[in-house]
């Protein structure tokens, strides 16, 4: 039988390093579950064969069961009757072989009925998941709406809903209104409270919410009368069993079509506050959104790798003028630069999965005792990693998740442009990740901030100074004078202080960090896994490239010059 996981090596490595012994201490609580479940790891070994276990099953799920209904999914797509969701009937097997293998609630406490998995076990789920059918993932990984429920609930709240979910019911997360996208602070759907029946009444319209007719919102709502900005709003709890919340329909989207995009409408739809009044925007959508778009990178990644694997397996199989495809310098080259991207985006979500879990763990400790002045520091460090990291993993994942689609579809030729193959799908499902849970230049507005600080400067210096396997030492070199080049870049527009031409010039500076770090990160693997060695090559050299490039453009660029872009 085939299995994803079993197929892919380099996910077993990233499970494997030595960052995750941290980790899952911190996560397992010095294994204190083993005395009350079953299933509880009882060491650090143990805990990983659990890891490598669930994962084998959830590769076997994908390559045995979504993978096989992507194309029939893409095709019937979701329906809206009687104003409910009816899923395509390959999503609801897929849902049933997810929930019977018991792959909800994948990251929750386990006295919520969850695995109690780290973040890095989980998003590798999702790579798969995405590789097979992003559409699905846009269902299956809206679990993650429960860690903002497990972070912001009551423990009430964290009963009641957070076990539903572990037992399979679906969640969606309702933030976007017809006019309030990016610009969240012009949410207008009403919170009113009724001292009567001591209850919330939402009353509104939402836009674009995927998953739209789950079992279980969270809902971006003004509770402040009069109030015009984030300051008013408010997170809510809507249950579907309570009514009052329909589907008005369902989006003709370009792709991801298995994932029912919905319009809903609130009447008097009966909720409850989730945290504290005021603090929706501000707090629990920020956290919220951290969490989806780390979920989108791993997405991004499966994307990219459903684009590598479809393009090698045609260029091989495809025969012109007497030989294979893969055999001309033209195609050879495309898929070189294709796996080497693919492993690229991957090896940064996965640097950028460990400082969330680290840093999540701490916080999550500190709720239950004091952190120790060690642990604050390690806490503080990791947070404004993961912070720094996750615009990079998203914004540039999903561009080379679209990167890879396009060159997938142009190894096809002709054959491509046809729904005939897999790659008309990736294309279109590809797409949006560029666009949902913060727009690539959304990404660029969270990352440039860590550009002028020095953050991500700080951070390459650290990777410079980590060893690397002699044969690899040049690349390391190289990579050290890409550093260079964009530190003096960033000194140049710094030093200018004019605002615009560092809104102007963000993308290519903040590229610059990312490909650089995704330089280093890929060096460092290929040391530890010869695997990694030719994507290595291959990606350094594409960087180093882009960075000639936009270092250039730059340096050759006026504030005067700006003139010419202005409209």
């Amino acid at each position: 039988m085939a299995n994803l996981y079993l197929d892919t090596p380099e996910l077993k490595h990233y499970l494997n390093h030595p960052l995750m012994k941290r980790i899952v201490e911190l996560k397992e609580r010095n294994y204190a579950d083993k005395n009350n479940f079953d299933y509880a790891p009882v060491d650090f070994e143990d805990a990983m064969d659990s890891y490598d276990k669930v994962l084998e099953i959830v590769g076997e799920i994908c390559s045995e069961i979504i993978a096989p209904n992507a194309e029939h999914v893409d095709h019937e797509g979701p329906q809206v009757i009687n104003n409910r969701v009816k899923y395509a009937s390959g999503t609801a097997e897929n849902l049933k072989a997810v929930v019977d293998a018991g792959l909800m609630g994948v990251s929750m406490p386990r006295r919520f009925g969850g695995l109690n998995f780290p973040n890095v076990p989980y998003m590798m789920a999702a790579d798969m998941v995405s590789c097979c059918d992003a559409g699905f993932e846009n269902l299956w990984g809206l679990q993650d709406c429960a860690e903002t429920l497990y972070e912001f609930g009551n423990e009430d709240q964290k009963q009641r809903y957070i076990t539903r979910v572990c037992a399979g019911e679906t969640m969606s997360m309702d933030l976007t209104e017809p006019d309030a996208g990016s610009d969240l602070q012009a949410v207008m759907l009403k919170a009113t409270y009724s001292e009567q029946d001591q209850c919330w009444y939402l009353n509104g319209v939402k836009r674009f919410i995927t998953n739209g007719d789950a079992d279980i919102h969270l809902v971006l709502a003004r509770s402040e009368e009069g109030t015009h900005d984030g300051r008013g709003l408010s997170m809510f709890i809507y249950d579907k069993k309570n009514g009052g919340v329909n589907v008005r329909r369902i989006e003709n989207k370009m792709g991801i079509k298995g994932s029912p995009t919905c319009e809903l409408v609130y009447k008097n739809a009966k909720a409850e506050l989730c945290g504290d009044r005021k603090l929706g925007l501000i707090k629990y959508v920020m956290a919220l959104m951290n969490g989806a778009r780390l979920g989108i990178a791993a997405q991004s990644v499966g994307i990219s790798h459903a684009a590598y694997s479809e393009a090698l397996a045609y260029a091989k199989d495809r025969k012109q003028f007497g030989k294979a495809i893969i055999e001309f310098p033209a195609v050879y080259e495309i898929l070189s630069l294709m796996k080497a991207k693919r492993d690229a985006s991957r090896t940064l979500l996965y640097e950028t999965t460990r400082f969330v879990d680290i840093y999540k763990a701490l916080d999550d400790i500190s709720k239950e005792r004091k952190l120790t002045p060690e642990e604050r520091t390690e806490q503080k460090t990791f947070s404004k990693l993961a912070d720094s990291f996750t615009p990079l993993a998203k914004g540039l994942g999903s561009e080379f998740a679209n990167q890879n689609a396009y060159d997938c579809i142009q190894i096809h030729g002709g054959s491509g442009f046809m729904k005939d193959y897999a790659c008309e799908r990736i294309y279109r499902d590809a797409r949006i990740t560029s666009i949902y849970e913060g727009t690539t230049q959304l990404q660029v507005v969270a990352a440039i901030r860590y550009v002028t600080t020095g953050a991500y400067l700080a951070r390459m210096k650290e990777y410079e100074a980590e060893h690397v396997a002699p044969e690899l030492e040049g690349l390391h070199r190289r990579l050290k004078a890409m550093s260079e080049k964009y530190a003096a870049v960033v000194e140049k527009i710094v030093a200018a202080k004019d605002q615009e031409l560092l809104d102007f010039m963000a993308r290519r500076l903040v590229e610059m960090a990312g490909y650089t770090i995704m330089g280093y990160l890929l060096v460092h693997d290929a040391s530890k896994c010869d695997s990694f060695t030719e994507s290595a090559h291959v990606f350094v050299k594409y960087a180093e490239g882009e960075i000639d490039k936009h270092a250039l453009f730059i340096n050759k660029f006026d504030a005067e010059d700006l003139s010419f872009y202005r409209k």
